[in-house]
């Protein structure tokens, strides 16, 4: 019997508390555990992709450890969750790597803030390499955490990158399947198509130079009529909690995606194949009151063996961004020791 087959087909549910106000929100978090430097490499494309590395302190000289790639939430920059998770796995023993997906962050690409979901999975790879190549690093030992819409690139990277050896997922989104179809299947045909003509004319308007034109994102202010989806994003995004604005960003533009690009998540399918990641261990983080739960319990309900769904209770889709208290970082290193 393999060694990791003892995770097949368990569903937790954390038996933590859920009574935790905001105040432990804590996404800019530092640690004095942890020496973290900015670096950069290219990938296949030979684009630059900008990185923070965290390193623990008791690091012995010659030594190999295992290492974790960390994916930030669609539309937002390593800053924002990443350098997080990124802290708190390497508090408990693990190199780890925050990433800006190319034309996000510190990340080249342009235009700026466009959507190209293959060369985002390919980022991934990338920070494979780059690992894979430091003499602390041991290669055969890489793992991935995508929170967000990094969940569903992770696994799309996962599926023809065999280096990912773990794949655990945060509040993921399917970016294709929530393009397509919205949540809960919300999004019409006709919604849909309409969709499909606006990103079309408006090509012609920026072929011959006009200005660019964003979309979805988080709103810049709450009226009565917003919904409590803007508003969770709201609380995260456009407050002290966990506002950034990149260098070569505006307000205005921060977690939008351009118009013409967003298009191109309607022909991702993520999880078609994801069975074929088997035998390497997955695990689907989600909130027990999270609008994207949909989302984990598809892939978790499509993968083969290893896998795992842990369900948090209480929590939203949000809280699992910057919530110390309700981030399952136990587990997470458990998943990691057990299976890299």
């Amino acid at each position: 019997m393999k060694r990791m087959l003892f995770l097949a087909t368990t569903v937790m549910v954390l038996c933590t508390s859920a009574a935790f106000a905001q105040s432990d929100a804590d996404n800019f978090y530092k640690s004095s555990e942890v020496n973290s430097r900015k670096v950069s490499f290219s990938n296949q494309y030979k684009m630059k992709v900008g990185g923070n590395l965290f390193l623990p302190k008791e690091m012995k000289e010659g030594q190999k450890y295992p290492a974790i790639i960390v994916g930030h939430p669609m539309g937002a920059v390593k800053e924002q969750s990443a350098n997080l998770y990124a802290t708190k796995m390497a508090e408990r023993g693990f190199v780890t790597l925050s990433i800006d997906l190319s034309f996000w962050g510190d990340s080249e690409g342009e235009p700026r803030n466009a959507v190209l979901p293959e060369l985002y999975a390919e980022d991934f790879s990338a920070a494979a390499d780059y690992l894979g190549t430091r003499d602390f690093v041991d290669r055969n030992r890489i793992g991935v955490i995508g929170i967000c819409g990094s969940g569903s690139f992770a696994i799309s990277a996962a599926k023809i990158d065999p280096r990912l050896k773990a794949i655990a997922t945060v509040s993921m989104y399917d970016m294709g399947q929530a393009s397509r179809n919205g949540l809960k299947k919300s999004l019409t045909l006709e919604q849909r198509k309409q969709i499909f003509s606006d990103a079309a004319e408006q090509r012609y308007i920026e072929f011959l130079g006009g200005e660019t034109r964003y979309t979805g994102g988080t709103v810049h202010e709450l009226t009565d009529r917003s919904t409590p989806i803007e508003r969770e994003f709201y609380e995260f995004y456009r407050t002290p909690r966990g506002e950034v604005t990149p260098e070569g960003a505006t307000p205005q533009t921060t977690t939008h995606p351009t118009l013409t690009s967003n298009v191109k998540f309607m022909n991702f399918y993520p999880f078609n194949d994801i069975e074929t990641i088997s035998p390497r261990a997955m695990l689907f983080i989600t909130g027990e009151n999270a609008h994207s739960r949909e989302f984990s319990e598809d892939a978790y309900k499509r993968a083969a063996e290893p896998k795992e769904l842990l369900v948090v209770p209480g929590a939203g889709h949000v809280d699992l961004y910057d919530r110390v208290g309700l981030i399952p970082f136990d587990r997470l290193e458990m998943f990691f020791k057990e299976n890299l």
